[in-house]
């Protein structure tokens, strides 16, 4: 199939064709002429599936066929979790929007930053706004700007808006939106609160699901490294080191995290730099694109990494502390094998997170075998005198049982390690 089955302008077309873009994804493929013929829609796909340009075409193409209104009024909206989706999703339509023949103002706003050159921008108005809710909420209400024009509304990454507390924000953005609109709902998970935001906001959507598809299903290699826990910092240097890894990109828990990996690194002469909320969004911006130049060699993030950045060529990512959620692996991993590419997924697990590790293979249906690197390799754990196992890891954190939380052994087992004592 080609791009120019689906519908859209020769000018599209031509514009798709000085970037290399010639086949559609799937989504890309059932998404586009549905948002051409104006239904809503409703479309599950994963990380690195192609949705931006599966919503993002049909929206330029709309309103490059519609007489711009003088002055302008926001005609499209696109909201989105983060600042770096924004700023990706933007440049994006700006790339596409630049190349037709009709002038199409796009606007891209998030919080986290002065609040007054985005108001000086939208004077003269604007055709599309990429927006994080907060800050949209806070353009209306400063009059920047106005949605009784918008006539298409995105959710994009939709299960994550929910995730990070945006509920309250979309209800009042929906009250302030035409009820006569066409609403586009993308999402990687159609969790229960998922479903419900979507059957308020669609009228007979047109469904499509493709995330579980093989055709759609990433090249990336997963690998699992059974490792002691003090020494996963060690364990990463020396496989950036012996591996020649040019490019990694490293999720931890926490930003203390994030600030103690990367300067570990540095004073190891590896080249890295911490990536989470609460670095200025001008030093955000700077990481990534060192980052996405490769003058960064790694980049130690926490889990506001794992949506949103698509860079491009990413060989390899770490999960140095394993994900909370189940989901989110398959986000973080989401970040290499984008387009096509080959990519590496690497997980350090202890022996205090490897029956998490467990419950995340379980819920993607994987079978990742743990892997030991001599040096690096955890004591193993100890029976105690209640035949409990104990592990000499400092972070490990007893249970009021003298046992491991997380880690206590069935009845079973406590059976067995009694008759083995009673035998000796």
């Amino acid at each position: 199939m080609h791009f120019s089955s689906l519908g859209l302008s020769p000018a599209l077309l031509r514009a798709l064709e000085r970037q290399n873009l010639h086949t559609p994804t799937a989504v890309q493929s059932q998404a586009i002429p549905a948002i051409l013929t104006g239904n809503d829609a409703m479309a599950r796909a994963q990380t690195g599936s192609g949705k931006t340009l599966a919503f993002g075409l049909p929206l330029l193409h709309k309103l490059a066929n519609e007489a711009a209104q003088s002055p302008r009024q926001v005609r499209a909206l696109v909201l989105v979790p983060t600042r770096e989706l924004a700023i990706q999703v933007g440049a994006t339509l700006r790339d596409l929007a630049n190349q037709l023949p009709q002038a199409i103002r796009i606007s891209v706003v998030f919080g986290g930053v002065s609040i007054n050159p985005q108001m000086l921008a939208m004077r003269g108005g604007t055709d599309v706004v990429v927006a994080t809710p907060g800050r949209l909420l806070d353009l209306v209400h400063h009059n920047a700007l106005t949605l009784s024009s918008t006539q298409i509304l995105v959710l994009d990454e939709a299960d994550r808006l929910l995730e990070l507390g945006f509920e309250a924000e979309l209800k009042r953005l929906l009250a302030l939106l035409p009820a006569q609109r066409q609403s586009l709902f993308f999402s990687a998970t159609f969790a229960p609160t998922v479903a419900a935001l979507a059957q308020s906001m669609l009228r007979d959507p047109v469904q499509i699901d493709i995330g579980g598809t093989d055709q759609e299903k990433p090249d990336i290699t997963q690998q699992a490294i059974l490792v002691d826990a003090p020494r996963r910092t060690q364990l990463l240097r020396h496989l950036i080191t012996e591996q020649k890894w040019k490019r990694v990109l490293v999720f931890v828990a926490t930003k203390h995290a994030a600030e103690m990996v990367a300067d570990k690194l540095r004073k190891a002469r590896i080249y890295a730099e911490p990536f989470h909320g609460e670095l200025s969004q001008g030093k955000r911006s700077q990481v990534l694109s060192d980052f996405k130049a490769s003058r960064l060699k790694v980049v130690i993030a926490t889990d506001m990494a794992s949506r949103g950045l698509d860079i491009s060529q990413l060989p390899v990512v770490v999960n140095f502390d394993l994900p909370r959620s189940a989901d989110d692996y398959t986000h973080r991993i989401g970040r290499t094998g984008r387009a096509g590419e080959a990519g590496l997924a690497v997980s350090f697990v202890s022996h205090d997170t490897e029956a998490h590790f467990r419950l995340i293979e379980k819920r993607h249906g994987l079978q990742v075998p743990l892997k030991v690197i001599t040096g690096f390799e955890p004591p193993e754990p100890e029976l105690g005198t209640e035949g409990e196992a104990t592990h000499s890891s400092s972070h490990a954190a007893p249970d009021h049982n003298g046992g491991i939380k997380g880690k206590r052994p069935s009845k079973k087992d406590k059976l067995r390690a009694l008759a083995a004592r009673q035998q000796h």
